[in-house]
């Protein structure tokens, strides 16, 4: 069973220097059909003014991830980590038992947009860590974040995964699910998963499907990110 949210259907919020729109219930937006699916709760499509940025400010027993669209994020936290993430790049801060953290566009002179996204843990209580990475634009599937960080992904504490799929007009491409919860969106460009279409902001809840086929079916590449969840 696929399940779609339309880019339009996502909650929003303008403050000026912050244009967002939220797929699940965030901050201000509530929505009680839409308040997160399996153990990921958050995916913010963040566009930050130049300058601006969010205040420190603090998290706790959250695994944090931001993927930059276009910009660059300045990053500093209480556990002394001071990065720069430029477009392209992943990062996942693990909150653990309290961190406080700031993450500012870096350029007074152009816009930033990234990609916010949380899930919840499935251990609590421990020392945050941060993590950082470029994996590259190749085509195909790319695997980002893994329960145990195995061949150079990024490690997040929950039995769940995070994959970048890139695909050339017309191409294909068949994703086991194996029946876990899979939550897709669609980044840049217009797919088909299991011949059901989404565009540039959709995304689609998967469950009980063991295989799924996309398709790029527009004239330039098409970026999705995928996750492989906990059953609920």
């Amino acid at each position: 069973m696929i399940t779609l949210r339309k880019a339009h259907e996502r909650g929003g919020a303008d403050y000026g220097w912050l244009k967002s729109k939220h797929t699940f219930s965030f901050a201000n937006y509530y929505d009680p059909k839409h308040m997160g699916f399996s153990a990921l709760r958050v995916i913010n499509d963040d566009v930050v003014a130049p300058g601006a940025g969010f205040d420190t400010h603090g998290h706790r027993d959250m695994e944090i991830i931001s993927y930059v669209l276009s910009g660059t994020i300045e990053h500093k936290d209480s556990a002394g980590n001071i990065k720069t993430l430029p477009a392209g790049e992943f990062q996942l801060m693990s909150a653990g038992k309290g961190i406080f953290h700031s993450e500012y566009n870096a350029s007074n002179e152009e816009g930033l947009r990234f990609l916010q996204i949380w899930i919840e843990p499935n251990s609590f209580g421990d020392k945050p860590s941060y993590q950082q990475k470029d994996f590259g634009k190749d085509v195909g599937l790319t695997t980002i974040v893994t329960p145990n960080g195995e061949n150079g992904t990024l490690a997040i504490k929950q039995d769940a995964k995070l994959h970048q799929l890139i695909l050339e007009p017309k191409q294909q491409y068949l994703f086991e699910s194996n029946n876990a919860p899979v939550y897709v969106h669609q980044v840049s460009g217009s797919s088909l998963v299991n011949a059901i279409q989404i565009e540039s902001g959709d995304g689609a809840k998967v469950l009980d499907e063991t295989e799924l086929v996309f398709e790029n079916v527009s004239n330039t590449p098409a970026t999705l990110i995928i996750f492989e969840l906990p059953k609920v």
